[in-house]
């Protein structure tokens, strides 16, 4: 539900407000810059009839919210939500580009990557130190050493990190290396990593699992959100469909769908939707076509070589040909790069 409070309600008479409604068994978020609260349900509050709540000394108004993704979407919040990582911004009228390799393979693999990024004014800079895969004999990453070459390539050479997190007791040891926290799309339902990361400081992007619906994406969204974190970026990384010709089908319909629906920002890895180096290019500027908030793209400047994922990480002459036309795509639909 949603509770618009009277105009020029002091501070004290807010808090009071929020303190009866809580004693009622909801979870409330107050929507920072204005007099409205959101209320998450608790306990038995299904059917809770909302007149109770009408007619506390201080409520103007109680609006039911129709989308079970309370504070994901845009009844909770019309304007975007923009998240600032020091001169970093994600979400707003800049579009922000991730990019490294797929894994961290060694000290100096990541350090001449770091500077390709950097190069080539990119300012977060991707990299997996643990690696989900599908065989237990493949990579799976340089764990904690793979994470401090990161972290240092990335300060090398003035940029943000962006890592995946695959397990709850690994959230600690993450935090000390990582600007923001990635969520894959195998870990996108693992509502226990979730929650846990809920409770940390530092932005969560959930990608979209790969039989995973918009709304089910949202809801996952939801839980970060309700923890406590409102710093969630969304991903669109391509489903799971019959076609065969790439690895995954890139859902492209689903970022102005995920636009309408959230304020959160969306960003789109069309890498990992292709699997395939040449049909990257046109998925990404499609992508920014459609609203995208921004792109990851993974690059190897020896991918012949690459530990994991080599076949769709772009060449770095390929990388800056993409980015220079992707200015040019979002110049049209009113954005920059």
């Amino acid at each position: 539900m949603l509770v618009a409070l009277k105009k020029n309600l002091a501070e004290t008479e807010k808090q009071d407000v929020i303190a009866k409604i809580e004693n009622m068994g909801f979870l409330v978020h107050l929507i920072e810059g204005t007099n409205k609260l959101v209320l998450g349900g608790n306990k038995n509050t299904g059917s809770f009839d909302p007149r109770k709540i009408k007619v506390i000394d201080g409520v103007l108004d109680v609006h039911k919210i129709t989308t079970p993704y309370t504070l994901a979407g845009k009844e909770y919040r019309e304007d975007n939500t923009v998240i600032k990582i020091d001169d970093v911004t994600i979400g707003g009228k800049q579009l922000s580009i991730m990019a490294g390799p797929c894994s961290v393979e060694s000290e100096e693999q990541i350090f001449r990557i770091a500077k390709i990024v950097a190069e080539n004014g990119v300012k977060i800079l991707r990299g997996g130190a643990f690696k989900p895969r599908s065989s237990p004999y493949s990579f799976q990453g340089l764990g904690e050493q793979g994470l401090k070459y990161l972290r240092a390539a990335a300060d090398e050479y003035g940029l943000k990190v962006i890592t995946e997190i695959l397990q709850n007791q690994h959230i600690e040891m993450v935090y000390k290396y990582t600007d923001i926290f990635q969520v894959g799309a195998r870990n996108m339902q693992n509502f226990a990593l979730l929650k846990d990361l809920s409770t940390t400081n530092k932005p969560v992007m959930i990608k979209r699992g790969i039989s995973a619906t918009v709304e089910e994406l949202l809801m996952s969204a939801e839980y970060i959100l309700a923890g406590g974190n409102p710093n969630v970026i969304l991903c669109e990384r391509g489903i799971r469909t019959f076609e065969k010709y790439t690895k995954h089908t890139f859902d492209l319909s689903s970022i102005p769908v995920i636009k309408d629906k959230t304020h959160l920002p969306v960003i789109a890895d069309p890498s990992h939707a292709a699997a395939i180096r040449r049909y990257v290019p046109p998925m990404a500027l499609a992508a920014v076509a459609s609203g995208s908030d921004g792109l990851m793209l993974e690059i190897h400047d020896e991918p012949e070589k690459a530990l994991s994922d080599g076949p769709q990480a772009l060449l770095p002459n390929q990388f800056g040909e993409l980015l220079n036309s992707a200015k040019e795509i979002a110049m049209v639909v009113g954005r920059s790069l």
